[in-house]
């Protein structure tokens, strides 16, 4: 082929400055304000917001919640989930810090990496002498904590089976499940109510309540939910608890439609 390699090929300007602030919005820890991109790119701030407008329209970027600065949106996050997982905490975060700040526990966001959940992102409480340590970037069992069994909501007894095998699953405490007999049963109730429970069943002094994320097609891709102590987290706040958890959960399922 003649003429110049596609490397020499000007760049188009305008497509290589909406790739640069979609890259600086998915950088930032915390949403970024119009201010910041503008200062960022050198431009007038006016082309800096036709450029994340377009970027938000198109759902790759969006609004926070009573805010008009900038975070990743549904169609980052559903490339995301083809291609990588590093940007699914960044598009969360907010749903998690608004549920930590209104139950006042820590809250992580999981998904699921073959046999056990992985934890991508979390917002621990202010002004707690005592709460659950996030757990950003480790591992944890499926079947005996709230978002493993979340993720697994929708499986029934053969699919545990083929996924766990049909050996007695690992104890952890004495309330942990033994059995994917009875991890099916478990999985039929948070079909049923909409959230699972951990009540000490991996670390015998942590109470857990995660619910599915879906995605558009109704498939479980992810988790959210929140860890307490036991003694603060008492079996009569759950109902509460689980309220709030479910209502994250459905208010990140309505973003990622359309």
């Amino acid at each position: 082929m003649s003429g110049k390699s596609v490397h020499d090929t000007p760049a188009i300007q305008s497509l290589d400055r909406g790739l640069a602030i979609l890259e600086a919005v998915a950088a930032s820890a915390r949403p970024v304000p119009l201010r910041q991109l503008t200062d960022l790119m050198g431009i007038d701030r006016s082309s800096v917001f036709r450029l994340a407008n377009t970027l938000r329209q198109r759902r790759f970027l969006a609004h926070p919640k009573d805010s008009k600065d900038y975070i990743l949106g549904p169609t980052a996050w559903r490339l995301s989930r083809r291609y990588g997982r590093t940007v699914l905490g960044t598009f969360f975060h907010h749903y998690l810090q608004d549920l930590t700040q209104t139950l006042g526990e820590t809250s992580h966001f999981a998904i699921r990496e073959g046999l056990e959940v992985f934890f991508i992102d979390h917002q621990i409480p202010a002004g707690q002498v005592v709460s659950v340590a996030g757990q950003t970037g480790e591992y944890a069992p499926l079947h005996c904590t709230a978002h493993g069994k979340a993720l697994l909501a929708d499986s029934d007894a053969a699919a545990l089976a083929d996924l766990l095998g049909r050996e007695p699953l690992q104890v952890y405490t004495r309330r942990t499940v033994k059995s994917v007999t009875r991890l099916a049963r478990v999985c039929a109730q948070v079909r049923a109510d909409g959230f699972a429970v951990d009540d000490g069943e991996y670390i015998e002094e942590v109470r857990c309540i995660a619910a599915p994320i879906r995605d558009p097609h109704g498939e479980v891709v992810a988790s959210v939910g929140i860890s307490s102590p036991v003694r603060r987290l008492q079996i009569r706040d759950i109902s509460r608890a689980a309220t709030e958890v479910k209502k994250t959960a459905e208010a990140i399922n309505a973003s990622l439609v359309g």
